[in-house]
Formats: structure tokens, sequence, C-alpha cells
């Protein structure tokens, strides 16, 4: 379970805010995406609920993919986010003011490069030359770089498309593109009724993880109330793990995907608890830094540390 840093009392959670804040009800501004425990913690209430006795308003903001949640973080939007292993690493080398609290399990096969089912492509090296759709910045993008140089090729050897999940769905099933590169529970939704077949998912390529992040400036001010916030998510996690046909009926109305398609992706994600940043997590997100670099995809070198604060401390 988690251990609070501060020594979070009822009190307490305030103890960074402002005097401008304590004169009135503060706020805090959550991106979140159709996937993952941040999710489902919105849908079961547990982490309003929580803050709400405590004084403190939740607001939530639904983004389509980790890149536009970063870039509402960055111009002040919202506070607190998650996202894959991507986008932070294209916000820093932006230098959006933001710190990684905590991380997630990794989930490597919740990810995969789908092709029609009757397409000629058969093997990754087959993709040279054609036109692969995948969000720009997303986790599917590093998939992508991955999946290729593990056949000795290149981002330059292929034709990228860079699409929304939604857009890129409608290119596949349209015919418009020859491989779409995506993550669940799109995938799943996709191998269930958009006639793909799998090429290549992400295990043995990547990891899969969740990263949660705030605005430097907000965990400065709150330390105690991200930390209370990160052991919320993870006990709705714990109380997740091993639950995929609940969490399917939970966020199935929500999402607008049938229970039999979300219980496949949850099946696939199997674990949902937070994990601290370890050492071992921060050099495996550093090596996903040095392979946009090497691919020239982000501008400058960076160092993962400087992102890191490790606000939140794990104990079993």
């Amino acid at each position: 379970m988690l251990a609070l840093t501060c020594g979070v009392l009822a009190a307490g959670l305030l103890g960074c805010a402002s005097q401008e804040e304590r004169a009135g009800a503060p706020t805090v501004r959550i991106g979140y995406q159709k996937a993952g425990t941040l999710a489902l913690a919105k849908q079961r209430g547990d982490l309003d609920a929580q803050l709400k006795a405590q004084g403190i308003t939740v607001t939530w903001t639904e983004f389509p993919a980790g890149p536009q949640l970063l870039e509402a973080l960055n111009v002040g939007s919202i506070d607190f986010g998650h996202a894959g292993d991507s986008p932070p690493v294209f916000a820093q080398a932006a230098q959006v003011p933001f710190v990684y609290v905590a991380a997630s399990a990794p989930s490597a096969e919740g990810s995969a490069i789908l092709v029609p089912s009757d397409s000629p492509i058969q093997q990754l090296a087959d993709l040279r030359g054609k036109r692969v759709a995948f969000m720009k910045g997303s986790s599917a993008n590093y998939l992508v770089l991955r999946a290729l140089a593990s056949v000795g090729l290149e981002i330059t050897d292929i034709q990228p498309v860079h699409l929304t999940p939604s857009d890129a769905r409608a290119a596949f099933t349209g015919g418009g593109v020859d491989a779409w590169a995506i993550w669940d529970p799109f995938f799943a939704d996709a191998e269930r009724t958009g006639n793909a077949r799998v090429l290549a998912d992400g295990k043995g390529l990547v990891s899969g993880r969740e990263f949660y992040f705030a605005s430097r400036e907000f965990v400065q001010r709150h330390p105690d109330l991200v930390t209370v916030m990160i052991g919320e998510i993870d006990r709705v996690g714990r109380w997740a793990n091993e639950r995929p046909h609940e969490i399917a009926e939970l966020l199935a109305p929500v999402l607008g995907i049938d229970v039999e398609t979300l219980e496949r992706a949850e099946t696939r994600r199997g674990r949902h608890s937070v994990q601290p940043l370890s050492d071992e997590i921060v050099a495996e997100q550093q090596r996903v830094a040095d392979s946009y670099l090497r691919a020239q995809l982000i501008p400058r070198q960076i160092d993962v540390r400087e992102a890191i604060d490790r606000v939140v401390s794990l104990q079993p």
C-alpha cells in the first residue's frame, strides 16, 4: 500500500496551498483517456469522494490520446494526468514544465500493429514502403520504432501517417493505410469488429507502461495532495486487479464499447496497481527517449531524471 510521505492528515491536504486557495475551495483539474486506471477511478467516483471530503473539487477532461493531454498541461488547462511512455518524452523535449510521479505495471501486450485480415503483409519486414498509421508522439509511435528496429528497418523505411485513434480506425477500415499501430481498448475493438489481424504486439518490444504526472508547480505546491491522489488511484487499481469482467461492465456504458471487447482488453492488461519510479523504470524511460533522439523525432537529448519527482513512496 502507499505510504503518505508528508504525513497527510485531513487538514494537512491544504498545507501547501496558497492563502488565496485557502480562502476558497481549491480545484484539481485531471486529464484522462478512455483506457487506464485513472478512467476507472473517475467512473467509480472514489477519487472525487476522497477529495470532496477535504473540501477539494475535482474536474475531469477527456483527451483522445497522451500528446493532447500533455499539451493541455503545458498551457495550464489541467494539473494532473496520465499517458503512455512517449508523450512525456516529447513533452520534456519541448520543455513542458511537468514531472513524473508514478508508473503502472507493464502491459506490453496491450498494444499492437494491425493489418487487414486479407493483407499480403505477413511479417514486420513487409512494412517497408507501406503506409502505417499511428499518432505521432504516442506509445504507438514507439512500438513502431521498436518493431521496425527488430527487423533492421527505420522510420524512414515506411510511410508514417499521423492520425488520432478515431481517424486512424476510419483510414484502416477504409483501406487508406496498410497497417495501424494502436493500444487498448481501440486494439481490442478493432480485433473484434474491424477485420484486423495482429502483425505484432508489444511483447518483447515495449513495456507498455502508463505514467502519472503533474505540472511541476502543482507538485511543488501540493505534494501531500499528489500523494493522496496516487494513493487512491493505487487503491482502485488493486481492486481492479483480476476483475476484468467487472471493469468492463462498469466502463462499457461510458466508453461506448461493448463489454466483451473491454473484457478482452482488461484481461490482456492484467495489473492496474501503481508502481514507484524506480531506477529501473527511469532507465527504461530513458531508453525510450534515446530511441526518439536517434530517429531524429525529438529536437534535443533529454535526461529523464530531470523530470522525476519521487513525492510518492510505495510500500509492499
